[in-house]
């Protein structure tokens, strides 16, 4: 009987430990059933960011007005010319030829005129003379008549002598600019950034003024122009502070003014997006044309507020109806609760609590714990055992 006693009691003893730690394992597991983030105090700075290109805020672009074959070049890249140099020059001999020409055009239109001149003051004596015998009854009418035509006739061919002469002036001058403009000089004092001819290459100006030559009159102020999308371009204003950094310097961080939102849209692929320039100073001349940036505007920024975890944000509670107050759920006594809230500016990674009963270091939910995950192909099949 003591022996069925002493049995019981072992067994009364060894029921209660097994109680006792699934009890433990149970309370363990729930402690455990979701994973929390606490809330912290801090600085929230709300950024936008996109891609650019560096860009010279001014560039000219050099051609040329009339066609010929480029016999010498004064400039290369990265040359720095001033304003008036001879850069490039123009073979001048056919322009030469022509000036010549012109310039026979002129004396044989000025001497038509001194001849055309002279036939007309001789035919207005003669005219005065018939007059004067007309009045004298020494000659008949058809005689005064014919010295009138005659002088008529001489005035209009002086007029057209004339108009000859000033025909071969405008000539004289249009081959004087034609053999000037063989000679390519720089409008500008600057930087050759771009050279498109060589020497021998032929330069045709029929349809459109061939590019020489790209000058920048100054690379220490450069300009960033970058796409920003649709949806964040109500964020950007001129006279906002934008950082980028390039990949020549990854390490450096430049920093810029926006001076121009440009209202022409550019649509890639059903993607609109618009041209924001970026004032920069490149007085270190650092930054080369055509360098790639990344930009990030700094759109808002705050200090000492209460942040949470935009991931608390998107936690939404299992087997719970929806709500269409914002809110979030948060540990009190060992249980969660949701908790109604407004919210502020964001930087992707907290947000800024506007409005809600949340304390600074308490602990949101962000995920549920302890989850199997269900495989894409269905449920995952145990492992055999041997």
């Amino acid at each position: 009987m003591k022996k069925k006693k002493k049995i019981l009691m072992i067994s009364l003893i060894f029921l209660a430990l097994l109680l006792s730690a699934g009890v433990f394992i149970f309370a363990g597991g729930k402690k455990s059933e979701f994973k929390t983030v606490k809330v912290q105090k801090g600085e929230i700075t709300q950024m936008v960011t996109a891609t650019g290109n560096v860009n010279p805020v001014t560039t000219i672009i050099i051609g040329t007005r009339v066609s010929g074959t480029i016999v010498a070049l004064y400039a290369d890249y990265n040359s720095h010319v001033k304003k008036g140099q001879l850069i490039a020059q123009i073979d001048p001999t056919p322009f030469e030829n022509e000036l010549k020409q012109a310039e026979a055009e002129l004396l044989n239109a000025r001497a038509t005129l001194f001849k055309a001149s002279i036939t007309l003051k001789d035919s207005e004596r003669t005219m005065k003379r018939k007059e004067e015998l007309f009045k004298r009854d020494l000659i008949a009418r058809s005689e005064l008549d014919d010295a009138e035509t005659a002088y008529n006739t001489a005035k209009a061919q002086y007029e057209i002598a004339l108009a000859q002469v000033k025909k071969a002036e405008a000539g004289l001058r249009q081959a004087q600019t034609n053999l000037g403009y063989t000679k390519i000089v720089s409008p500008v004092t600057g930087v050759v950034i771009a050279k498109n001819v060589e020497v021998g290459q032929t330069v045709a100006a029929s349809f459109q003024t061939p590019t020489l030559f790209t000058i920048a009159p100054d690379l220490t102020k450069m300009q960033v122009d970058t796409n920003v999308d649709e949806a964040d371009i109500s964020k950007i204003k001129v006279g906002m502070e934008a950082n980028f950094t390039v990949d020549a310097y990854p390490d450096r961080k430049f920093n810029g003014t926006v001076s121009q939102i440009r209202l022409s849209p550019t649509v890639t692929q059903n993607v609109v997006t618009y041209n924001v320039v970026i004032s920069v100073d490149n007085s270190h001349l650092l930054l080369k044309p055509g360098m790639t940036a990344n930009v990030t505007f700094v759109v808002a920024s705050k200090k000492d507020v209460i942040k949470i975890p935009n991931s608390a944000l998107r936690f939404k509670m299992p087997n719970t109806p929806p709500s269409k107050q914002q809110g979030l759920w948060v540990i009190r006594g060992g249980k969660p609760v949701r908790v109604n809230i407004k919210t502020g500016i964001s930087d992707g990674e907290w947000t800024e609590l506007l409005e809600g009963e949340i304390r600074e270091g308490e602990e949101v939910i962000v995920e549920v714990g302890g989850q199997k995950k269900s495989s894409p192909q269905g449920t995952p099949r145990p492992p055999t055992r041997f």
